[in-house]
């Protein structure tokens, strides 16, 4: 195996076995989103974000850093199919404030087939979403600690989260695999296109045992057992709570200005 394996798992706190069912890819999905930040800082701080898996693995890994859908589901899928997974890299469309969805590589989300040919979606990289896998055999709600979740199949196949009684799609996907450099053109869409929201703030969140901390500008989110708190952070702090809360992998550029 490879020599990173050990130091991957030990990243995200996982000790526990290694043959790739079910309930490890669970414990390893979960294990991840409370260890692993989805950030958009390297956006902000004029950090190029390349479409290689050496570059994902090193981020997470050495600079115990986070990153967005590409680089999260990019060391992920790596990380799986060093324990035996059958993983496939899925293009998303994620819906956009308008109402309307993003082009096709908008998102990058993971297929992964087990031994007994159940199928799951498996995603690291959206921010506040699932915490374990979802079935894709399964059409009615599958609930977690951070909600209700189902997959609606079809031409495109649907994500979607149950708020405030309704159904409501985040995101758009196809079962096409695709290899990662397919995905560099909308990586650098995400980067450098004026239209990109990733552009418009900072956000670095992480998932908890009791909730999700949430770092953006000017503000930081605390939900604890479904209670919210917020209170103002001033640039001049903003460093600092950022290593706090998410730790020493942010220090070196942690004080660096936003993109205006």
């Amino acid at each position: 195996m490879a020599t990173w394996l050990d130091a991957y798992l030990a990243r995200i706190g996982y000790d526990g076995p290694r043959e790739p069912t079910l309930e490890t890819l669970r414990v390893l999905h979960e294990r991840h989103l409370f260890s692993v930040p989805f950030e958009n800082l390297d956006i902000h701080w004029k950090r190029p974000i390349v479409v290689d898996v050496e570059r994902f693995l090193n981020k997470v890994i050495e600079q115990k850093r986070g990153g967005f859908c590409y680089e999260l589901n990019g060391a992920f899928a790596a990380l799986l199919r060093e324990l035996g997974f059958d993983v496939s890299l899925l293009s998303g469309r994620v819906i956009t404030e308008a109402g309307s969805y993003g082009p096709p590589f908008d998102h990058m989300a993971l297929l992964v087939r087990l031994d007994d040919g159940s199928r799951w979606l498996a995603d690291v990289g959206f921010g506040q979403s699932f915490l374990g896998p979802l079935s894709l055999d399964v059409e009615t709600g599958q609930r977690d600690r951070a909600g209700t979740y189902r997959i609606v199949p079809g031409e495109e196949w649907a994500m979607q989260v149950l708020k405030e009684g309704e159904w409501a799609t985040e995101y758009l996907f196809t079962l096409d695999p695709h290899d990662l450099p397919e995905f560099a053109p909308m990586c650098d869409y995400q980067q450098y296109s004026p239209e990109s929201s990733f552009l418009r703030r900072r956000v670095c969140t992480l998932a908890t045992e009791w909730g999700r901390v949430t770092l953006t500008d000017g503000k930081l989110i605390t939900t604890r057992e479904g209670v919210r708190e917020e209170r103002e952070v001033a640039e001049g702090e903003w460093g600092d709570v950022l290593r706090e809360k998410f730790g020493a992998g942010y220090i070196q550029k942690a004080n660096a200005p936003s993109v205006t």
